[in-house]
């Protein structure tokens, strides 16, 4: 017979049972990331035909990416501090369903003008949830487990990415842009049931608790992360934006989409790897990323002509990408620490931040310099991101990381 102790069913002497992840909860927290980020981004492949629907030009159209940006950039740090106190589940139910709402009026809107404010208001309820996602996951699952927790979470990008943006093209091409966005709707209020039943709740942060946002500045770390993420998103949206236009200059333009899915194929196997090891290793895939990344984007400056290379350019691209969200949002919340939410809610910020100045310093190169720059300026954005995650070895992207 086995001796038990008071504590526990498990026999004296047997091996504890290892934490397991929370997935069904960890999935829903990951479809708000994939709906929020495919929202985003899903007009730039429905650009001619809303900007037929809307009776606008194109460049007018396309500026719905950049105001749902705005609408994020512009809103996660007051929104946050504002709802500090609110229970996870209760904020998280809200930001979905108001996310729901603004994607309704896009679908069914025959003014440009209400059109955009539904996408300014998506972007506020995008930012709101993406602010409280990273730190809802930890709050999830036991310390060992936190880095993996969010990996799973972050998902959600690549696939939005990758998969997400051609099949809501493809819909959008067999049944008109309206349907894509309803869909968006229709998945985000399947996801509010998701929540309200198996995405357990946690609360908010005490009123004596809380403390000025901006005071998460003075932390030692925070700053360098931050830095590390607008440079780091800089770099990556203006090839990723501009990425058709750089194949077609090069005569690859009917390959786009492959060598999208070849990136976010790699992606999918980078945020794998970075989740099993991100607890210990934050630092060293840090660096890693940023010359995988790097060295992706030279070898498509150096070899476009190419389509093997170009696909193999995609892959060590995704690879490095891929995980980079990850790395982020836990950098972000353990340099943060007790301010771990104002971290968050400011790297929320200037990652939107970068990815509308993507868009408008890509316009800028093309319009001057040409589509053929593209690739060369990521790895000059990246050479001062590697020296400050570099430098960063005891706060930020520290050399040695508790188990």
């Amino acid at each position: 017979m086995s001796i038990r102790t008071e504590q526990t069913s498990r026999p004296v002497g047997a091996p504890a049972r290892e934490p397991r992840l929370p997935l069904a909860a960890l999935l829903a927290l990951a479809t708000a990331v994939f709906v929020t980020s495919l929202t985003e981004t899903l007009p730039a492949g429905l650009l001619p035909a809303m900007s037929a629907g809307l009776k606008v030009g194109e460049p007018a159209m396309g500026q719905s990416v950049t105001i749902y940006a705005v609408g994020t950039a512009l809103t996660a740090i007051p929104l946050s501090a504002a709802t500090a106190g609110w229970r996870r589940k209760r904020l998280l139910l809200t930001a979905m369903a108001g996310f729901a709402a603004a994607n309704t009026v896009t679908a069914l809107s025959a003014s440009y003008p209400l059109t955009m404010a539904a996408r300014f208001l998506a972007g506020v309820a995008a930012g709101l949830a993406w602010a409280l996602l990273a730190g809802y996951a930890r709050s999830l699952v036991a310390a060992p487990l936190r880095g993996r927790a969010v990996a799973v979470v972050m998902t959600g990008i690549p696939v939005a990415l990758s998969l997400g943006v051609p099949a809501g093209t493809y819909l959008g091409e067999l049944l008109g842009w309206r349907a894509a966005f309803a869909l968006m709707t229709a998945v985000a209020v399947a996801l509010l049931g998701w929540i309200g039943l198996l995405v357990p709740d946690r609360p908010g942060q005490e009123r004596g608790a809380r403390a000025p946002m901006l005071r998460a500045l003075g932390v030692p770390g925070v700053v360098p992360v931050l830095f590390v993420t607008l440079v780091f998103v800089l770099a990556h949206t203006v090839l990723y934006a501009y990425v058709a236009a750089f194949l077609d200059h090069a005569g690859l333009g009917g390959s786009t989409g492959l060598v999208l899915l070849v990136f976010g194929a790699a992606s999918l196997v980078s945020i794998w790897y970075v989740g099993a090891r991100i607890d210990r290793r934050l630092r060293a895939l840090t660096v890693a990323a940023t010359l995988l990344v790097g060295a992706g984007a030279a070898l498509l400056a150096v070899s476009a002509h190419s389509l093997p290379a170009v696909y193999a350019a995609a892959a060590l691209w995704g690879l490095g990408w891929g995980g980079v969200p990850t790395l982020l949002q836990t950098a972000a919340a353990d340099a943060g620490g007790e301010h771990a939410e104002a971290a968050q809610a400011m790297l929320v910020t200037l990652w939107n931040v970068a990815m509308a100045g993507g868009g408008v310093v890509g316009g800028v190169l093309l319009d001057r310099v040409g589509a053929g720059v593209f690739p060369w300026s990521v790895p000059v954005l990246l050479a001062p991101v590697l020296a400050v995650v570099v430098g960063a070895r005891r706060h930020g992207f520290p050399a040695r990381q508790a188990a």
